[in-house]
Order: structure tokens, then sequence, then C-alpha cells
């Protein structure tokens, strides 16, 4: 979702690219499934380096990415997001001297126990140049001293991808698959390891859910670390509460788009609910995307049972904040981004077609 507006804007630029996919998402419907439908062709190298601890998953996808950019010498590497791809790739890429281009560049949620802010961090003082999504990404990465020269306010490509497809999503109508009606239901994803991986949490947010499921029916698809979790806890499943497999792409937002709240610990979520209007718990005490507060339909609950369930009853008394679409979220991002590359490189094609 990060990617596809930028690639897809630089195949129409003719600009040439090889699409590296390092397989750290392996599960068919939220790896897969993506590249289809969102229009991207099958990626020219899959690293496929599966499920593994963060050192050794990071450090098994440096090996490999190592050799591709020793054989093909790209002139720039560009990175979506905070996953340890994201830093495997670009720390990789500086120690070859090749630029780096962070998309999603400056996003802080000053919590240095979530392994995605380590990731985030590093990966934006490699960088050359940092596409950030919101002003208040530009602020952070002034106040680490990185140059404004570097840093370019674009805009959110998550909503660029958001906006080309939410009414195909809504017109397949996904929610018929669980028998509800739509805005009669809640929406569920929990996989971060603060709360899934601490037994007494999980069971903690689980009961909050359970509660919930007392009032509407709650569709939870389930990331595979956190069903592993359930199982092993052995915490039982209430019977308002409907799991299912990771969702393709378009199900899943067409699922968003029509929920009457969503109850989440993803940061992209708690960006694309702030788009479509809907309500959303973020199950954690802090968020990396200020702007979904400020502007959005995003509120912060942790797990506190006592404040998910005060939330959850003003949002059915329909006295939740509408929210507003947060600056440059208007799905011209991929374009913008491909303006900035485009020149930057610009001496390069020129020097190129002088000699040809």
């Amino acid at each position: 979702m990060k990617i596809a507006p930028v690639f897809l804007e630089l195949k129409q630029r003719e600009i040439p690219q090889i699409l590296v996919h390092t397989g750290q998402h392996y599960d068919a419907n939220m790896s897969q499934v993506f590249f289809e439908e969102l229009g991207l062709p099958v990626p020219d190298i899959y690293l496929g380096v599966g499920s593994d601890s963060h050192a050794r998953q990071t450090a098994r996808i440096m090996v490999l990415f190592e050799e591709v950019v020793r054989k093909h010498r790209p002139d720039l590497v560009i990175v979506g997001g905070d996953v340890n791809s994201t830093l495997a790739t670009a720390l990789v890429a500086a120690k070859e001297h090749i630029p780096v281009a962070h998309v999603e560049a400056g996003l802080r949620s000053f919590d240095r126990t979530m392994p995605e802010e380590i990731n985030r961090v590093v990966t934006d003082h490699l960088s050359d140049l940092l596409f950030t999504t919101e002003r208040s990404g530009n602020k952070n990465l002034r106040k680490e001293g990185i140059s404004p020269k570097r840093i370019h306010f674009v805009g959110n490509c998550m909503v660029d991808t958001l906006l080309k497809h939410v009414n195909v999503a809504t017109e397949r109508s996904p929610w018929q698959a669980f028998g509800v009606q739509p805005s009669e239901y809640a929406l569920v994803t929990l996989h971060r390891p603060s709360n899934v991986d601490d037994p007494k949490t999980l069971r903690v947010v689980m009961s909050s859910i359970k509660e919930v499921s007392r009032r509407l029916p709650v569709l939870f698809p389930v990331h595979p670390r956190t069903r592993a979790r359930l199982a092993t806890e052995k915490i039982d499943i209430p019977p308002g509460v409907s799991l299912a497999d990771p969702l393709p792409y378009l199900s899943f937002i067409g699922l968003m788009a029509k929920a009457c709240f969503i109850m989440t610990d993803s940061g992209g979520i708690q960006e694309e609910t702030t788009m479509l209007g809907v309500p959303c718990l973020t199950l954690r005490s802090n968020t990396e995307r200020p702007v979904t507060i400020e502007r959005g339909t995003n509120r912060l609950v942790g797990t506190n049972p006592k404040e998910i369930k005060r939330n959850v009853g003003i949002i059915l008394a329909r006295k939740w904040c509408r929210g507003k679409r947060p600056p440059l979220w208007d799905g011209g991002a991929g374009r913008r981004i491909a303006d900035v590359i485009e020149a930057s490189m610009a001496p390069k094609y020129i020097k190129l077609k002088w000699n040809s």
C-alpha cells in the first residue's frame, strides 16, 4: 500500500525499477494478494526470509539484499514504513554508498520499547530523501538534526491506495460473508508484541472484546502471531466474535469502510479510519501518527477496559467526532514523491542521454 503509488508513478515516467520483495510477510493474504489487488507486477526478486527473531530476520534480509545490491548497483533504494525489512535494506544500501529514500519518514511514538520505533529512527538517519506524511514528521526530523533540504512533506501513500480502491472494495460487500450488515459490526485487529506476547495483557484485551461482542457482532481477522498466542494461552473466543484468517486488502478495507467502529493496535489503520471517517479505538498508550488524533477519528484507549467501554458507549450514542482530512492526504503522494526522485536523478539521465 505504501510502495504501490510510487512504483506505478515511476513506471509511468519510464524510470527503470527492480521490485524486491523480502518475504518478511509470508502469509498469502498478507503479501502475495497485495501485488494482485494493487496492480503490481510479480516482484523481480523474492528473498523469502519468512518469520524469525528480530535479529535473525534482519540479518538474513541484509545478507540476501547485499547480494542484490552488489549485482545490480541501483542509483537509489526506496524503502517504506518501519518494519525490519525497511531497516535492513536501508542499512545495506547506506554501507554500499547507495542513496536511500524513505517513504513514511519522521513518524515517532517516542517509545523505544517498540521495535518499529528503532527501525524508524535508524532508517531516517540513513536516508538521503525523507518523505513525510504529516507535518509532525518534519518537526521530528529537524529536531534530530536532519537537514531540511532532505525532508519532503508529500502526503500519505496509504491514502493514495485507499482512495483508489475503496469504492471497488465496498461494492464487493465483504460483510455479507460474515452475516452482518453495514455499520452494525465492530472490526478488530491485534498484532503488536506489547498486546499479544504478554498473556495477562492479551487476556485483558480479549475480555474487552468479549464485552463489545455483547452489544454488536465483532469481526476479528487474526494475524498469525496473534492466533498462535490465543491457542497457546487457551483463550476462549466468545460466540459474538467471528475469527477469520488475514484478509485480502480489498476485503479488509471494504469491511473497515462500513464498520461501526474499529479496535486496533495498527498504525496504518489509524490513518485509514481517519480518511474513512470511521471511529477508531487504538489499543495503545501512544501513537506515531498524532494527526489522526488532532484531526481524525482516532482515540488512544490503551488496554484499559473502563476506557474502552466508555468510548464504545460514546460511539454507539453517535457522539463521536467526525474528523477532518489531514493536509495533502489527497491521493497525490505518489506523484509528489516521483517528482522529487526524478529531479534528484535528473543529472544522471542527462549524462546518459548525452553519452548515447
